[in-house]
């Protein structure tokens, strides 16, 4: 077994020592991670180099990456060592759909699955790759001066892609638009002024929203799925109540929804309210909606929770996080920053959506029935009773797929359709 240690470069670089780096005196000469080794374990470090991606204002690393020390992916001989990026940027797009085809003529004959979705108001990117086209993209998109001090955040390597295939398209909302609920917000936001930074919530650095956390005065809102949270939240976030992002009402409520908003009746001149979701996105477009309600004091968590947990480890958070590709369930980072980082174990939030016992893997599954496709939480035992399904009613199902072992993920409908 041979440890690898891959330290990625600033995009672009900044100095001479900003480059790839593999321990052992092996260097890389360019994005990709050689595999010289029968077995290799892979570690990501932080760049050494000063003004790593940095922001011209802030001097501050723009990018982020998972570091693991007992979660580590091991790779054999010849396997790919692929990445998972992640980010987004509200900026002023001209002509959105002459900028689409710029980036597929860019990636025409890379590696890259994933959804990169574009129109007048940015972009917001989720993929995989192999190291190489992955990090290519992310410094090919900073060579653009609407992009250059973009955050990137960066996954742990994985034996293969976390999407099935690549999206790259023009799509008129950047995030899921909201029910047509309220005359204000029909057409969901594309009318919502994203691209101007004063209508949004003032972003607070993971150290910051650490700071803040410790008030116990201020409003926690939670702007994700309610399913999101029932794997992971930070402590003192309300439970969702709703199970769409789009439906929330934080702040919006009408009036039978008023006992579950905790903005309801509060002082829009001087509560201060904090916001979280998982890479940021959602927050910053709650946020201009609720500035636009009168809300004067808003703040968000800069980069979203996987920001922070890379910062400042699991102080203050609870359980895992949910993403939104084949991995569904990301623990917090292994490396400890701080003494009193620890997931309290007589903290217990997570259980079996059938019989309400707690559950120890904090992981989602689909219901086995084809037709139903609910996504749940499920204790072993249940999962084994059911055969993988949400009820005793799917069971009986004409269309039911074989139970899954492990952490696989079911695939499109069409792989059973005629099973």
């Amino acid at each position: 077994m041979c440890s690898l240690t891959l330290t990625l470069p600033c995009i672009p670089p900044k100095s001479l020592n900003c480059s790839t780096i593999i321990t052992r005196k092996t260097t890389c000469p360019s994005y990709s991670v050689p595999v010289k080794y029968r077995s290799i374990k892979i570690r990501l470090q932080p760049c050494k180099c000063s003004s790593t991606l940095s922001s011209s204002s802030t001097k501050k690393p723009n990018w982020v990456r998972r570091e693991r020390d007992k979660a580590d992916e091991v790779f054999e001989e010849g396997e790919r060592v692929f990445l998972v990026v992640n980010f987004y940027r509200f900026v002023f797009i001209k002509d959105p759909e002459q900028e689409v085809s710029k980036h597929l003529a860019f990636l025409q004959g890379r590696d890259i699955h994933g959804r990169i979705y574009m129109n007048e108001q940015g972009i917001n990117a989720q993929y995989s790759g192999p190291s190489e086209d992955a990090l290519a993209y992310v410094n090919w998109l900073k060579e653009d001066e609407r992009f250059n001090d973009i955050l990137v955040q960066i996954s742990p390597p994985v034996h293969r892609h976390a999407f099935p295939r690549l999206k790259l398209r023009y799509k008129p909302s950047l995030v899921q638009a909201r029910k047509q609920k309220m005359n204000q917000l029909e057409g969901g936001v594309s009318h919502l002024p994203l691209t101007d930074s004063s209508m949004r919530a003032t972003p607070l650095t993971p150290s910051e929203w650490r700071k803040r956390l410790e008030d116990r005065n201020v409003i926690l809102l939670d702007v994700r799925n309610g399913y999101e949270w029932d794997i992971g939240h930070f402590r003192g976030a309300q439970r969702p109540n709703v199970d769409c992002f789009r439906s929330t009402t934080f702040g919006i409520s009408e009036s039978e929804d008023i006992a579950s908003d905790p903005l309801a009746n509060v002082n829009k001149e001087n509560t201060e309210i904090l916001m979280y979701c998982t890479g940021g996105i959602r927050c910053d477009v709650y946020s201009t909606i609720l500035r636009q309600r009168g809300y004067k004091k808003l703040y968000t968590l800069r980069g979203g929770i996987s920001h922070y947990l890379e910062c400042e480890g699991s102080v203050e958070w609870i359980g895992n996080l949910f993403v939104f590709d084949s991995r569904l369930s990301l623990p917090p980072p292994s490396v400890v920053k701080h003494d009193e980082t620890k997931v309290h174990d007589d903290v217990v939030f997570a259980k079996c959506y059938i019989c309400n016992s707690k559950v120890s893997e904090l992981r989602h599954r689909n219901c086995a029935n084809l037709d139903c496709n609910l996504l749940f939480l499920c204790c072993l035992s249940c999962m084994d009773e059911l055969r993988g399904c949400c009820c005793s009613k799917c069971t009986s199902a004409d269309r039911i797929r074989p139970v899954l072992s492990g952490h696989e993920r079911y695939k499109k409908w069409h792989h059973y359709r005629d099973t």
